[in-house]
């Protein structure tokens, strides 16, 4: 423009791309770990093996595969990003860790895992607990799983009764496994950096696995933390926990009369599929989720479900101040009485 300055415009930073040429998606949880110290401090915390069969989630561009196979047997990485497994193979290829490595490309999720003594991995965070769950339950035992989490999510984890952040995640976590915080990680550890900062959880478990019903626990966790600072005898008044208690109640009672003198443990192996059909999640539901229920036999299955709490001195308690002992005995005193949650 005439007489005007002319505005240098300064050139755009290039986005957060690893030196390969490789951009990072926010959207998609890529952060990849860029602190060389902190991977061998994760490495080291893993304990691992020199025999020792690995499962990597989330390799990305292989910072941390790298030092894994120079810990361990073999690598098995689980990777989604079609880049990322280019890339993976581009850099091991040709080097004495190349046979060492094998990689699946696919959802962690959705994929069948295979035999392995440790797990290691940089999640992205969307999946932590659906994650978590499927590696407590694989069929196969392994030793243990070292996994960066969000941080709020971790300390989730190893919360105890009484703490802010104890919820029905911690209390199923801890009844299959025994974890441990072993260190907190700041965001600008990772390139492109997360908007929050995480921490490494070491997850071990439990053997033998606990001798519990999972969809009659997990549904029975369900219920208690509806509101977990509402007293038990508030939270089972609801008309939704007692339709939802009465419906099974009913079912299970239909069952035990169809099979004419077959045991209860049978009539309770049928009813386990009938689950809740909720998804693993920490989200406390709405009292606007009652309905309306009738008179007459509601009232007194009611005072059956009342009964229970009292026998257990329960009424007056909060599952944010229960152990997961209490929370075990309390589920016995309810199936002992009939009432089912799955």
């Amino acid at each position: 423009m005439a007489g005007g300055k002319i505005r240098k415009e300064k050139p755009k930073a290039p986005s957060n791309h690893y030196q390969g040429g490789i951009s990072f998606h926010k959207s998609k949880g890529q952060h990849i770990l860029k602190n060389p110290l902190l991977v061998d401090s994760i490495v080291q915390k893993a304990g691992i093996k020199s025999t020792d069969v690995i499962l990597e989630i989330g390799p990305g561009t292989g910072n941390l595969t790298k030092k894994l196979l120079e810990a361990g047997k073999e690598v098995i990485a689980v990777e989604l990003d079609s880049r990322m497994v280019l890339e993976l193979q581009r850099r091991f290829q040709g080097t004495p860790y190349s046979n060492r490595l094998k990689v699946i490309q696919g959802d962690v999720l959705k994929t069948e895992l295979p035999r392995f003594d440790i797990c290691v991995a940089n999640i992205p965070y969307q999946i932590s607990s659906p994650l978590t769950f499927k590696l407590l339950f694989h069929p196969t035992s392994f030793r243990c799983a070292v996994i960066m989490y969000q941080r709020e999510f971790a300390m989730r984890h190893v919360a105890q009764p009484g703490d802010n952040l104890y919820c029905r995640l911690s209390v199923n976590t801890q009844l299959y496994a025994r974890v441990s915080h072993l260190l907190k990680v700041g965001k600008n550890n990772f390139r492109p950096p997360p908007k929050v900062d995480s921490s490494v959880v070491r997850i071990e478990p439990r053997k033998p696995q606990p001798q519990v019903n999972k969809k009659e626990w997990d549904g029975f966790l369900r219920v208690c933390f509806i509101r977990k600072n509402k007293t038990l005898g508030s939270i089972f008044r609801q008309k939704s926990v007692l339709l939802m208690l009465e419906k099974n109640f009913k079912t299970l009672q239909a069952v035990r009369a169809s099979l004419n003198g077959s045991t209860g443990e049978a009539a309770g192996m049928d009813l386990d599929d009938q689950s809740m059909g909720m998804e693993d999640d920490d989200n406390e539901m709405d009292d606007d989720d009652d309905v309306e229920m009738d008179e007459g036999q509601g009232e007194e299955f009611k005072e059956k479900v009342m009964n229970v709490l009292k026998e257990g001195g329960f009424e007056e308690k909060r599952s944010s101040k229960l152990s997961q002992q209490e929370f075990l005995y309390l589920l016995s005193l309810f199936n002992k009485s009939g009432i089912h949650f799955s």
